[in-house]
């Protein structure tokens, strides 16, 4: 972090950008906004198109209007019946519920939220869709409210580069996973180094951003916090330096 922003101003930043979301999304479904909300939620690259139209006609439409992520973490982590999931940074809960499915009622997947708007517009998703083998847990990606060895996949939907202390992401996320359990998410990376006052700018940050790091620095991390096989997937470009990229790596 800099000097001028801590990152206190990075979660709460990141807090009103995504309760906001999900106040729009919810009014969005609900028929009170106009046809511009979308364009709200999300820009070129972002968002549920990037999902196929079958995936997509699964879940309630305030799921879909709220995602805002970079990929579809769901086809990247190639999920099977009975397997445990973790979604870090679930929002609206798209991903969650179609995960759901994949792992079938002997399956389980929790979705981890630190918004309360993302997490009652998650649970009324999941009312909506009937599915039972979900639970939304309150907490943060930094400090998973889960015990060791208790899953066998993490996804995760551009929302880790939101987070101002990736190592503790990164270390959480290998602790909850089985021994051999994947980490397979889709994140922004960055092309070149981000300025002080780049990094500073809470608007970057809450856009995917300024926090973003590099390939490099990705399987740094994943490698320091005692992942292997780790693999990082460049696939489109999202504007302004950054580009979405798959992520893999084994516990």
């Amino acid at each position: 972090m800099t000097e001028d922003v801590s990152r206190a101003d990075v979660k709460e930043a990141v807090r009103e950008r995504y309760a906001g979301a999900a106040r729009l999304a919810s009014s969005q479904a609900s028929g009170c906004c106009g046809p511009a909300a979308t364009d709200d939620l999300a820009g070129a690259g972002f968002g549920a198109a990037l999902y196929e139209e079958a995936a997509r006609d699964e879940v309630p439409d305030a799921a879909r209007l709220a995602s805002l992520g970079c990929g579809n973490p769901t086809a990247v982590a190639e999920l099977n019946e009975g397997e445990t999931v973790l979604d870090l940074g679930s929002g609206g809960g798209l991903d969650v519920l179609l995960s759901a499915r994949r792992v079938g009622p002997s399956g389980k997947v929790y979705g981890l939220d630190m918004t309360d708007e993302m997490l009652e517009l998650a649970r009324r998703n999941q009312a909506e869709a009937g599915i039972e083998n979900v639970e939304f847990l309150k907490g943060e990606i930094e400090d998973v409210p889960l015990p060791d060895n208790s899953v066998d996949v993490i996804i995760s939907n551009c929302v880790i580069n939101l987070s101002a202390d990736k190592s503790l992401v990164f270390e959480e996320a290998h602790r909850v996973l089985r021994p051999g359990g994947r980490f397979a998410v889709t994140d922004v990376v960055t092309t070149r180094e981000f300025s002080p006052e780049e990094k500073a700018d809470l608007a970057k940050w809450t856009g995917c951003i300024a926090g973003a790091l590099t390939r490099d620095e990705y399987a740094g991390g994943l490698e320091a916090a005692g992942f292997s096989e780790v693999e990082v997937l460049t696939s489109h470009d999202v504007g302004d330096d950054v580009i979405s990229a798959i992520i893999r790596a084994t516990a």
